[in-house]
């Protein structure tokens, strides 16, 4: 198993910014990869970001290209999600979720964002 802890969510005004932590605990040398993930109130879940831990290729959902940054530390098992630029359609739970190499996924409980205008 895996286990994810997020932090770092908050209240910031627009155009602010804030840097979400998921540290991981568990099967870590097992991981692929590593996501962020959103949901605002009355909206389905979606995808923010993605990277892949050997590589660290990252992959972003258009909403988010250009304000915010997914990176890894692989030695503190920990993925980060820098967000610049915050509107408040950002605002949101956001959760981050890890694919092992036999595809198992985990998803950690959450972080609420709230951007005020």
């Amino acid at each position: 198993q895996v286990q994810l802890v997020e932090s770092g969510g908050g209240l910031v005004q627009a155009g602010g910014s804030l840097r979400l932590s998921c540290a991981a605990s568990g099967r870590t040398f097992s991981i692929y990869g590593m996501s962020w993930f959103r949901q605002a109130p009355g909206k389905e879940r979606e995808f923010v970001a993605r990277i892949t831990w050997s590589g660290g290729s990252t992959y972003y959902a258009d909403y988010v290209k250009g304000r915010f940054t997914i990176s890894r530390d692989v030695v503190k098992n920990t993925v980060y999600l820098q967000m610049n630029s915050l509107k408040p359609e950002d605002t949101a739970v956001y959760t981050c979720a890890v694919v092992l190499g036999d595809g198992t996924k985990y998803s950690g409980q959450g972080t609420q964002v709230t951007v005020s205008s």
